[in-house]
């Protein structure tokens, strides 16, 4: 009997053996194929699902979606899309060749700037709103007989008809108030009236150039009216000592008298738009030059004054 029961108790021995080897092999089996589907999918043992497709969408979006790129730049905005350009303010477009801007927006305080239709009336108003044709120059230029502070006979030293006969008179009345003058710069072209701003621009910066010089086609030296003086020995010629001087003192009491202004007077730099220069007279004719004088105006202000405002005005 005791023979039996050990037979039967070694057989449930090896049934059990048998049985615990198969579960062994199957889970054997099962972390093999699990790791063989993690090495498909490229996922560690450390990573969560979802990791790898995050991943694999960040770099699909930069280079099959794409995000926005600003214009001209090669990198994404920091909010993924185009900022909306200003309410004054276009997209730029790299193939688009900057407009250049109008002259006037450069040389001018606005682009308002009027070229006047009767440039060769006398009392024509030319200042930095009021220009003169480009190609103007005045058919009745002369040599006044007159000195100069210089002996040359060239284009600043002509001056129209009507002015040169008064202009020598006025010099003939300074000489007999023992105040002798001599002129230093009267016509003055277009093209010569350019070099010498441009000359002032490069020296002094456009904002101060334009206080004591003239934009191109706005400067009374084109009219064939105005002329700089000094005194005869030439100093101080259109320069700030000649204020003071005898000659600027008898030219400020007597001038309106032969039909000349101070075009550019003392104190009326914001009306005029150049600092004072009591060396430069304009012809205007006695009649409307005795009322700037008496009345302390500008031709600006006699115009707005007496006349419409109008740049087309004629009469001497």
């Amino acid at each position: 009997m005791r023979k039996r029961t050990k037979k039967k108790s070694g057989g449930r021995i090896a049934v059990l053996l048998v049985l615990i080897c198969a579960v062994i092999a199957v889970v054997t089996i099962q972390e093999i194929k699990a790791g063989s589907d993690s090495a498909k999918t490229g996922q560690s043992a450390n990573e969560s699902p979802g990791q790898n497709e995050n991943a694999a969408a960040g770099s699909s979006d930069s280079t099959t979606t794409g995000e926005p790129v600003q214009s001209g730049t090669d990198e994404p905005t920091k909010t993924g899309q185009e900022e909306p350009p200003a309410d004054d303010q276009q997209p730029a477009d790299a193939n688009q060749t900057p407009a250049k801007p109008p002259v006037s927006d450069s040389t001018n305080d606005d682009d308002s700037i009027v070229v006047v239709a009767q440039p060769e009336s006398v009392t024509a108003l030319i200042n930095k709103h009021f220009a003169l044709p480009e190609d103007y120059e005045p058919a009745d230029l002369v040599y006044p007989d007159v000195p100069f502070t210089f002996s040359e006979k060239i284009e600043k030293r002509k001056i129209r008809q009507v002015a040169a006969d008064a202009l020598v008179q006025l010099f003939a009345g300074a000489k007999e108030d023992g105040v002798p003058l001599a002129g230093v710069s009267a016509y003055r072209s277009y093209s010569r009236q350019k070099t010498l701003f441009d000359n002032y621009v490069r020296e002094d910066g456009l904002e101060k150039a334009r206080t004591y010089s003239a934009v191109p086609g706005t400067s009374e030296h084109q009219t064939g009216l105005a002329i700089d003086v000094t005194g005869k020995d030439g100093k101080c010629a259109a320069s700030d000592c000649f204020a003071g001087t005898p000659e600027a003192k008898w030219l400020a009491e007597h001038a309106d008298e032969y039909g000349f202004i101070i075009r550019y007077p003392e104190g009326k730099e914001d009306i005029t738009g150049y600092k004072y220069e009591p060396w430069h007279i304009r012809y205007v004719g006695k009649e409307i030059a005795k009322v700037v004088a008496s009345e302390d105006l500008t031709l600006e202000q006699y115009m707005d004054k007496y006349g419409d405002g109008a740049v087309l005005v004629t009469g001497q």
